[in-house]
């Protein structure tokens, strides 16, 4: 852990459910400045309440705000008001917002394709841009970016979705080399099936689901970054799985040849 001379912080998107909300629990109770941010106020306004209620938790380290990923002049004035809320720190931007469209491509409205790959991918480049000055004067500082086992190879029936993590994959290894001689360290997390509304409401439609389970809570997803956020040592990958079957799939991927990958990924998905 970091010296105790001054209070670690965190930003959050997506904070308000599933992953980013156990995320910021996690971290709050650490003793971390969080940072929640979403569009959904009345979901954030909850969680507030929820850390406030936290045993050690601290009224000044529970920030939130609104926020629409998509809007670059959002993300500058969120950022600037947290970071002037933290005396000019910002130790870990988690990338977490996300959205999905699960449905054979041409059934998907290209409105639905749009907006996944403008939450999913544009949401996360806008969020790099803007905390990058932040992140630059927080010595140690680091970016997480929220990635998935569908970025190892392209999902039928999760197209967009899977073609935004495979972008997010992609900005983190670049960021990684481009930043880390200035002391940002970039990661992606890659869980396969978390529990969380996204997974129930949506994703679950899948046979993909059905035939490999949801073996992952998003206290789990949430843990991995904590110990990825919070460890002495940077990990050895930029990309850093979640669970058994993510880390056996992504050997698999690495090891196996092209085609052994896609009639692999076609059969768990019923083609």
């Amino acid at each position: 852990m970091r010296s105790s001379t001054f209070v670690p912080s965190v930003f959050i998107t997506g904070a308000a459910a599933g992953i980013g909300r156990a995320t910021a629990l996690r971290f709050a109770r650490e003793g971390w400045c969080v940072g929640l941010a979403d569009v959904d106020t009345p979901g954030l306004a909850e969680l507030v309440q929820c850390l406030l209620a936290q045993p050690g938790v601290e009224p000044g380290r529970v920030w939130s705000c609104r926020l629409d990923v998509t809007d670059a002049q959002a993300w500058q004035q969120a950022l600037d008001a947290f970071c002037a809320h933290t005396q000019g720190r910002l130790d870990l931007l988690f990338n977490n917002a996300g959205i999905s469209a699960t449905a054979p491509f041409e059934e998907t409205p290209a409105g639905r394709h749009l907006a996944v790959i403008d939450v999913n991918v544009k949401g996360v480049v806008l969020g790099c841009h803007a905390a990058h000055r932040h992140l630059r004067q927080t010595p140690g500082s680091r970016v997480i970016n929220m990635c998935s086992a569908s970025a190892l190879h392209g999902q039928p029936m999760l197209s967009s979705y899977s073609a935004t993590k495979a972008a997010v994959r992609s900005l983190t290894e670049a960021l990684d080399i481009e930043w880390r001689a200035q002391g940002i360290r970039v990661f992606d997390v890659l869980p396969l099936f978390v529990d969380t509304a996204m997974v129930r409401e949506d994703v679950a439609r899948m046979q993909t689901v059905r035939t490999l389970g949801v073996r992952l809570s998003a206290d789990d997803v949430a843990d991995r970054v904590w110990r990825l956020a919070s460890s002495p040592q940077s990990a050895t990958t930029v990309h850093v799985t979640v669970g058994w079957q993510t880390a056996l799939f992504a050997w698999a991927a690495r090891l196996s040849p092209g085609f052994v990958n896609r009639w692999v990924t076609a059969r768990m998905a019923g083609y």
